[in-house]
């Protein structure tokens, strides 16, 4: 039997990154062949398929960051590797990702699924920039494209304001494997044992400066509350902003900042944490978000794109509205001062990842829709 063949296009960083790993190692590699084109710089780790073996990739001059030569140099890269690999499909996966994609496939005519994991014009911290990126999303809105959104949110995205039509948005939650061991800390822990916890880069995305007013307002009630914060060190353009508002706060003794964390430690201090806190803008649907679920911590989330459709308010943690500092701080406190809470959100979030989540049941929805959206060769 003649395999699907699947090229994936993206930068392959952070949770594209991720993403993309879970489809491979589990998407049946005897039914569908997966190539990937990144770029060069992004991931020295190779790709594996379901049954261990080694995915076949190609490496571009693909960037987070616009580049009119580079861009163009893979968008010119990108269109020899289609039409020697003649795919059944391609899978483009993030901004960069899906401009690239649906560039090429103007002239090839080769059907594109794009998951935008986060639209690029929520990025934007100001009007004109996020209807200039809004307007691109539009441009490139193509017969032989349909969106495969990471979350509700971003699918309502897709259709509201960039203008699919429903029916060519489509849906594949983001989803992991159950997480069933905890391995021991690899590096030195520096905190105390009551703490909650949280990853994100200083950026304007993950609004970190919010977290750190919410975790002195929480310092009022619980004077010796601790935040370990995770994955700090990656592309963190506000970080110099975080140091100095921790210092002006007085957070220094209440805080532990972690550069760079591998999955393996971030599971571990996730599941020993009190809950998960997280402050986000928008998000495409995030993976601490749900991993945080398999290792059954309550949750407080801003109401925002990706966090509204892993918190269920008053069911699994508490989901609050217009970044309220007040209010995300006494969700903290409420939390850790009831066992009772604590519990019942705890058993809660591990309902919803199995029901919704587990990739190990979410791979046969994925696998579907590849297959109803194939380009049949003649």
């Amino acid at each position: 039997m003649n395999r699907i063949k699947i090229i994936h296009i993206l930068n392959s960083v952070g949770g594209v990154d991720v993403s993309l790993r879970l489809i491979l190692e589990n998407i049946e590699s005897t039914k569908f062949e997966s190539i990937v084109i990144h770029g060069r710089d992004d991931t020295k780790t190779p790709y594996i398929d379901n049954l261990g073996n080694p995915v076949k990739d190609y490496k571009l001059p693909i960037q987070r960051d616009i580049s009119v030569v580079r861009d163009f140099n893979a968008i010119r890269e990108t269109l020899k590797i289609i039409k020697k690999e003649q795919p059944n499909l391609i899978h483009a996966h993030s901004a960069k990702g899906g401009i690239i994609a649906k560039t090429v496939t103007t002239f090839l005519k080769i059907p594109v699924l794009h998951t935008p994991q986060a639209y690029s014009f929520l990025s934007a911290e100001n009007i004109f920039k996020k209807k200039i990126f809004l307007f691109v999303e539009k441009l490139f809105i193509g017969s032989n494209n349909k969106i495969l959104a990471s979350s509700t949110s971003e699918q309502n995205r897709a259709v509201k304001e960039v203008g699919y039509p429903i029916e060519k948005a489509l849906l594949f939650n983001n989803s992991i494997n159950p997480i069933s061991k905890i391995e021991p800390l690899s590096i030195p822990k520096t905190w105390p044992d009551n703490y909650i916890c949280s990853v994100g880069r200083p950026s304007f995305q993950k609004n970190i400066e919010l977290m750190l007013d919410v975790l002195a307002e929480i310092k009022t009630s619980i004077n010796d509350i601790h935040l370990v914060l995770m994955g700090v060190g990656y592309h963190a353009p506000n970080l110099e902003e975080v140091n100095k508002k921790i210092k002006r706060l007085n957070l220094g003794p209440n805080i532990t900042l972690l550069e760079w964390t591998s999955r393996a430690d971030i599971f571990n201090i996730i599941k020993a944490s009190k809950l998960y806190l997280t402050t986000a803008r928008y998000e495409g649907l995030p993976y601490s978000v749900i991993e945080s679920l398999a290792l059954g911590k309550p949750i407080v989330a801003t109401d925002a794109d990706g966090n509204r459709d892993l918190v269920e308010e008053g069911y699994n943690g508490h989901l609050i509205f217009n970044e309220n500092i007040s209010e995300l701080a006494d969700a903290v406190v409420g939390i850790i001062n009831c066992d009772k809470k604590n519990n019942e959100f705890t058993n809660n979030s591990l309902k919803m990842f199995y029901n919704k989540f587990d990739i190990t049941k979410n791979i046969k929805i994925l696998e579907e829709i590849y297959i109803k959206n194939k380009k049949i060769k003649k």
